[in-house]
């Protein structure tokens, strides 16, 4: 029988970036269901603040060089790659010397949010995608991890989902504890506007916060896995009106198994919705 197929998407990832409930998932998860004999894949962004010398980053040049056109201007997409040896596990790094060389991941040493963040989420999306695409690789399943990744379902369901890459891929959304405090850029719709995607499918966005970020992204997944204790219940009920099959916040010790039958049930269409 083939292996299944894993792609991660996640916000953050250690040892990249420090410990947090959603980086040591990001980190023990696919090596976890790697180990269960699936193929496994993982991107994160490449933050000015990752180590590139400690963590011994390099360019993948056959899949670098690409140009992502986001408001009319193309921006340069740089893959590198690094090793968790002791995981055998690879990870992916999004980057663009424009978007991911400042020192801090999403706000200024104050606490302000940086007013291209929604390019950004634009940026870290395509290049996934363009990058998966590169390789060649087609996912059963795609999981993304934290807000900043919120919009690789859109993307996969309305651009990408009749390339034959991705036309079988089921999609998993991991909701997390991270609100951000303030609007992304309002401009954020017309620059997501492009073939496949209508002013209906983003009208969910007049507000462009991490609310809606989220919303956007449980409308456009097949699966939600709730991977904080104490997740918005604004967004649980979203969740419930969407009849979105939903797998509870796991304990530490039983996740990586509880997760990987969740894509089981997902691929098989055998789940129940949230109630």
């Amino acid at each position: 029988m083939e292996k299944k197929k894993i792609l991660y998407v996640s916000q953050e990832i250690s040892p990249y970036l420090p410990e947090t409930e959603m980086s040591v998932i990001g980190r023990n998860l696919p090596q976890g269901v790697q180990e269960r004999g699936r193929e496994i894949r993982t991107f994160m962004p490449r933050y000015g603040c990752v180590n590139e010398r400690r963590n011994q980053l390099h360019e993948v040049i056959r899949l670098s060089g690409m140009n992502l056109i986001i408001d009319d201007t193309d921006h340069p997409l740089i893959i590198k790659v690094a090793s968790i040896q002791c995981a055998r596990m690879q990870v992916y790094f999004i980057d663009n010397e424009d978007y991911f060389h400042r020192k801090r991941t999403f706000a200024d040493e104050n606490g302000v949010c940086f007013e291209d963040n929604d390019e950004r989420l634009i940026f870290f999306a395509r290049g996934v995608l363009e990058t998966v695409k590169k390789l060649r690789w087609s996912p059963d399943v795609v999981h993304c991890h934290g807000w900043f990744t919120s919009l690789v379902p859109l993307y996969i369901n309305k651009i990408y989902g009749d390339d034959p890459l991705f036309q079988q891929s089921r999609i998993i959304y991991s909701l997390y504890n991270d609100r951000f405090p303030d609007n992304l850029n309002k401009e954020i719709r017309k620059k997501l506007m492009m073939e496949g995607v209508t002013e209906k499918d983003l009208s969910i966005l007049n507000s462009p916060n991490y609310e809606s970020l989220s919303k956007l992204a449980i409308n456009n997944s097949d699966g939600i896995i709730y991977g904080s204790e104490i997740i918005a219940s604004s967004l649980k009920e979203h969740v419930i009106k969407q009849k979105k099959p939903v797998l509870e916040h796991q304990p530490d010790e039983e996740y990586i198994d509880l997760y990987s039958d969740f894509y089981d049930n997902i691929l098989n269409g055998v789940y129940n919705a949230a109630e």
